[in-house]
């Protein structure tokens, strides 16, 4: 059984859980937003947000470059962003602050039923009830997260210190936070399994961190080896 979703392609993976603020300033997603302030009492206030894969989605005549006129690939499998506070602006724009809340693959895009994308979306299913690889594997991910994050920030503590418990939620934090490519986050949401996910950041993480070591064991400058070499 599939929904009828708004959708708005974005150049970033949204996870559940995790906070998206955005400046809406083209007239189409505008109308978004003053359609979703508009629903009944009950109705949830959601879009869906789904990663470009290839193309640009800014729209002719928005006020900013728009290379490829607006034509866009995008990826199957994305997740729903809650509306959490909207601040309408002087120039008829708006701040949003929204929270993502469940995943979603696309079953077919409509770009004619309103002046934005909306899309037909099948729900993925989220685990429920306890999961004994999914909760041995957290334990894991917790003790490489903490590493990595020890090489990637001055100030690692903070966030350590606050690290889900829930394998789940964990799976969605560090899929959000470490520094990967759009491409190694899309795979990631796209895994339904929690334990499956954490295997995945297990990988990631552990090639990020020995990278990162190997980038501080260079001797010298990052910037004198990019500088071309000397006649001798």
């Amino acid at each position: 059984m599939t929904a009828r979703l708004p959708v708005f392609p974005l150049a970033t993976v949204l996870f559940p859980g995790l906070v998206l603020p955005l400046h809406i300033f083209e007239e189409r997603y505008r109308h978004l937003v003053r359609d979703l302030v508009g629903r009944p009492e009950g109705v949830p206030r959601e879009f869906g947000v789904l990663a470009i894969r290839s193309g640009w989605e800014v729209a002719p005549g928005a006020g900013r470059a728009t290379p490829g006129g607006g034509d866009v690939t995008l990826h199957e499998v994305g997740c729903t962003a809650e509306l959490r506070q909207v601040t309408e602006l002087d120039d008829g724009g708006f701040d949003i602050v929204t929270v993502g809340r469940r995943r979603f693959r696309v079953a077919g895009v409509d770009r004619e039923a309103a002046p934005y994308l909306t899309a037909d979306v099948e729900w993925l299913p989220e685990p429920t009830g306890p999961d004994e690889a999914a909760e041995l594997l957290a334990a894991r991910v917790i003790a490489v997260f903490r590493q990595y994050l020890g090489l990637i920030r001055d100030d690692p503590q903070e966030l350590s210190e606050q690290l889900p418990e829930d394998p789940t939620v964990l799976s969605h934090l560090v899929a959000a936070t470490a520094v990967l490519t759009l491409a190694d986050r899309q795979r990631l949401l796209a895994i339904d399994d929690t334990a499956a996910r954490l295997r995945a950041e297990l990988r990631l993480l552990n090639r990020e961190s020995a990278l990162l070591r190997q980038v501080r064991a260079v001797p010298v400058p990052l910037s004198e080896l990019a500088s071309p070499p000397t006649p001798n």
